[in-house]
């Protein structure tokens, strides 16, 4: 029974239609040079409108956030107007959108950010990770990234500030909201764990510490926007890009309950889903659901039937489906009517144009 799925819930001011999410996966179709959503992207979200609430891919605050070829921005003017195109769009067919808003740190190339070195919390490589960059052919060449240096106070500023403004452009380009990316390695996450943050100031040592930089870009943006358009995504236990904590459980229950403190209006929580990836601690759910008071998203190797049975024991509020939307547009329907899902074509996930984005049809009784 999927019946939990299509309630409606309030988050803030919006009142979704149900609880399915389509979370961000990064499609890197960005119009070039300039990395700019376009129409293409806005006929593809506008096809999934009646997920309870899309978040967009990921979609860097500045020029140095950019981890990936053709991955869109929100940083320019042009940037602002494409995702316009996007959540027109999705709003015209009856949906909800927020940005994803990230800064990748480390987890790139000089090639993908005009030569420079990457930036993080420490001067520690990713080890084991490689990105793709635009190699002049429509195919991604993959490289690994390198040693990226230690921000500096100034460098923290900095980047705090283009969060903020980048809120602000996601509400100038018509999103509902948005969702800070402190998940999967990127920027905040290598704050976050503790074997990426080798720091002896303020913004590293204890949790508290390590925990900082993320409550200050929090606080910058729902000032900026408000508290009750802000969400922010988590990854406790993956090793995505390299980073790891050594004690998740204590880490990121302390990450909820500052988060709780600063109003956000959901957490989204990035389970491992890898295929023989371990589950999710119970106890480490239950801290988390008595920590944080507003909505809580779960992502991961959900199927209808397992979101549904984890929001009627109270686990979660909603659910997000990531690959199951990429070949799926009308997935709130096939669930609902028990309809079968289409797989999804790998090969054309990143770059290219509409095929494997825009072309896979709503179900039909054949």
């Amino acid at each position: 029974m999927t019946d939990s799925l299509f309630q409606p819930i309030q988050l803030g001011k919006l009142t979704l239609n149900n609880r399915i999410v389509m979370p961000p996966m990064t499609r890197s179709r960005a119009s070039q040079p300039g990395n700019t959503a376009n129409q293409m992207m806005a006929k593809y979200y506008a096809q999934r409108a009646s997920a309870g609430l899309i978040v967009a891919e990921g979609t860097q605050i500045s020029a140095m956030g950019q981890g990936y070829a053709w991955t869109p921005g929100i940083y320019t003017t042009e940037q602002v107007q494409g995702w316009k195109l996007v959540t027109d769009a999705v709003h015209n067919n009856g949906g909800t959108i927020f940005a994803q808003l990230w800064h990748v740190g480390r987890v790139t190339h000089p090639d993908n950010i005009g030569g420079q070195q990457p930036i993080s919390s420490s001067p520690l490589k990713a080890e084991n990770v490689k990105v793709f960059i635009d190699n002049g052919s429509q195919e991604p060449g993959f490289v690994d990234v390198v040693e990226p240096r230690e921000m500096t106070k100034a460098d923290i500023e900095l980047v705090i500030g283009q969060y903020r403004q980048a809120a602000l452009n996601a509400i100038e380009s018509g999103f509902d909201g948005i969702e800070l990316h402190a998940a999967n390695g990127y920027l905040i996450n290598q704050f976050i764990d503790s074997e990426a943050n080798n720091r002896t100031d303020e913004y590293g040592g204890s949790i508290d510490n390590r925990l900082r930089f993320m409550g200050e870009v929090v606080a910058a943006m729902t000032d900026a926007i408000g508290a009750d358009r802000v969400g922010v995504r988590l990854a406790p236990f993956t090793s995505l890009n390299g980073t790891v904590d050594a004690t998740p459980e204590q880490t990121y229950t302390a990450a909820a309950a500052l988060l709780n403190s600063l109003n956000v209006v959901y957490i989204h929580i990035a389970e491992v889903d890898w295929d023989d990836a371990p589950e999710t601690p119970k106890a480490f759910k239950a801290d988390v659901r008595q920590a944080y008071q507003g909505v809580l998203i779960y992502a991961g190797r959900y199927d209808s039937d397992k979101g549904a049975k984890a929001i009627d024991d109270g686990v979660t509020d909603m659910i997000g489906f990531g690959r199951p939307f990429v070949a799926n547009p009308d997935l709130p329907s096939r669930i609902e009517h028990g309809f079968p899902l289409a797989p999804h074509d790998p090969n054309t996930l990143f770059g290219g144009a509409e095929a494997g984005l825009t072309d896979y049809p709503e179900y039909s009784p054949s």
